[in-house]
């Protein structure tokens, strides 16, 4: 049986356009003589569709294409495709998350999932209620095939940390015999998936006996990256067969030969940080189109974070549709200057240079009275910040332009940034990247081991990217003279260790202090966690690259203890 896997990537709530992107790809199909199509979860819809459920004429629109994919089907092709599927009574929720099956007799649901996912970015529990198993579709040539969605796969206590309350698809599977097991998802990157999802599937296929298909989606839909990497994994457990990582991609896969006829092969393992640059630039270029830009705008000072946001935003719109803005200050230092325009010139982005001292001493004069003197501290420095972030915003505005954020993780967990400054923008594409890591990522991107991704991308392959300079200078905002973050905050590698723990592993202060690390640091990290509240939840939106980010899966309150 010829199948043909579609990693799609489509757009939230646009079903002409994603119900074309199904339709190209079965007609691509057609010509390699395919049996059946299958298309990821809610691959109508895009994946998460959020409240758009929740509205009547969308479910009408979708029904409406379901039937126009029928009537330009001409050939025997079976068709899978993520849908909503209303449910039998009027409670709520109203919805099953589902598949159809449709060829050029009509369309009907064949699946519903099972286990929902109500936990970190999910909340499957609003929209949808969960569906009854098994899931097993019978074909006319005889084949059986057992149906899962996303989280049905992920069933396996010896594997994964957690697993969600409910049944067991893979379990209700095995007295159906099935001999193929389909698994359509849209789970989002982050590092640790990758070899997870293989294993999970791996095991399911040696308790059914039998090779599985996981297909997931792919792109960027706000917050969210969908990297792809679908694969077949064959009745043993080995993989057969693998789609490519963040990009969109059509591979044939034939049940009785098992070598791949149309695809990228066996593919080698990704270093991690190349997966986490191209989730990061697949990201940036999808949250841009989709949002209908054509053109980005970024602070550069000549530091290690927007330096490494101006790589991504150039590898994902092409230099020509990226400018920089350099804004010194009487603190900001010759060499940061120089840094900067010598980057800009490497990755070929226009720049523009705004010194800002006499917008600073405008401030000083105009505020003297209310305050009774000149500002001074944090205020002065504050101001400098948001002197910057005005000038970025009326230049993105006149220009149309998004206005990337360079803020990192570490920064935004201990409130170590401005509101109304440098937080100002459309998306922070590092938001969820420690300043440690903003330095391996930097560091791999000037080693030899990038060059093939830099290639691939569209960067320039000789030379450093981000430079040597960048990448070993002590890390500073320039606010005032001689400014180092360490002057405020403590050695980020002591930092990002406790903000991993505080944040990915919920642990507790008094833990962290039990298992040896300074009390006095700890409270500290904590006291500055917590009072920063207030400032990421006015944040511009970021990209989630890891399993806690400060996005929606972050819900803790701000007035609280």
């Amino acid at each position: 049986m010829r199948i043909a896997l579609a990693q799609l990537n489509p757009v939230v709530g646009d079903f002409e356009g994603n119900a074309k992107q199904i339709l190209e790809a079965v007609r691509r199909a057609e010509e390699q003589a395919v049996e059946l199509v299958l298309t990821p979860e809610l691959s109508l819809w895009g994946y998460p569709p959020r409240d758009q459920l929740l509205e009547p004429s969308r479910l009408q629109q979708q029904d409406t294409v379901l039937q126009w994919l029928v009537n330009q089907l001409h050939s025997s092709v079976t068709l899978l495709v993520g849908a909503a599927l209303p449910a039998s009574d009027a409670r709520s929720p109203r919805l099953h998350n589902g598949v159809v099956l449709v060829n050029r007799l009509g369309w009907r649901p064949i699946a519903q999932k099972q286990l929902l996912p109500s936990y970190d970015v999910f909340d499957e529990r609003r929209y949808f209620r969960p569906g009854d198993g098994p899931c097993l579709l019978s074909l006319p040539n005889g084949k059986r095939l057992g149906l899962t969605i996303c989280e049905d796969l992920w069933v396996d206590d010896g594997l994964q940390r957690e697993r969600l309350d409910g049944p067991d698809p893979i379990d209700q599977l095995i007295p159906e015999q099935p001999d193929l097991v389909i698994n359509l998802a849209a789970s989002p990157f982050d590092a640790s998936k990758p070899a997870l999802r293989q294993q999970l599937a791996a095991a399911a296929t040696q308790r059914l006996n039998c090779p599985l298909i996981y297909l997931n989606q792919v792109g960027g839909n706000d917050e969210l990256v969908f990297d792809g990497a679908s694969f077949v994994v064959g009745a043993d457990g080995a993989v057969q067969l693998e789609l490519p990582v963040c990009e969109e991609h059509l591979a044939i896969w034939d049940s009785g030969h098992p070598t791949p006829v149309q695809s990228h092969g066996q593919i080698q393992p990704m270093d991690p940080l190349e997966r986490l640059f191209r989730a990061l630039v697949l990201g940036v270029r999808d949250y841009a189109r989709k949002c209908g830009f054509n053109k980005a705008l970024l602070g550069l000072s000549g530091g290690i974070d927007s330096a490494l946001v101006a790589v991504i935003a150039s590898a994902a719109l092409g230099n020509e549709a990226v400018s920089a803005l350099l804004m010194p200050s009487p603190w900001s230092s010759a060499g940061s200057i120089d840094d900067a325009l010598a980057l800009a010139e490497r990755l070929g982005l226009q720049t523009n240079t705004v010194p800002i001292a006499g917008l600073m001493e405008g401030y000083d004069q105009a505020l003297t009275a209310p305050l009774g003197a000149t500002p001074q501290g944090v205020t002065a420095e504050n101001l400098q910040s948001r002197i910057r972030g005005t000038l970025l915003m009326a230049v993105a505005n006149q220009q149309g332009q998004l206005l990337l954020t360079t803020g990192n993780k570490s920064e935004l967990a201990v409130g170590y940034c401005t509101l109304y400054g440098d937080m100002n923008g459309g998306l922070a594409v590092i938001g969820d990247l420690y300043k440690t890591s903003v330095f391996a990522l930097c560091d791999w991107l000037d080693s030899d081991a990038a060059r093939g991704c830099r290639q691939a991308l569209g960067l320039p392959t000789h030379g450093e990217l981000v430079g040597e300079a960048i990448r070993r200078k002590p890390p500073s905002a320039e606010l005032r003279p001689n400014q180092k973050d360490s002057d405020s905050l403590p050695d980020y590698d002591a930092l990002d260790a406790l903000l991993k723990a505080l944040i990915q592993e919920r642990h507790s202060g008094a833990t962290l202090v039990a298992a040896g690390h300074d009390p006095a640091l700890v409270e500290r990290v904590e006291r500055l966690l917590k009072r920063a509240e207030f400032k990421r939840r006015q944040a511009a939106p970021l990209l989630k690259v890891s399993p806690q980010a400060f996005g929606s899966g972050w819900r803790l309150p701000i007035a609280a203890t």
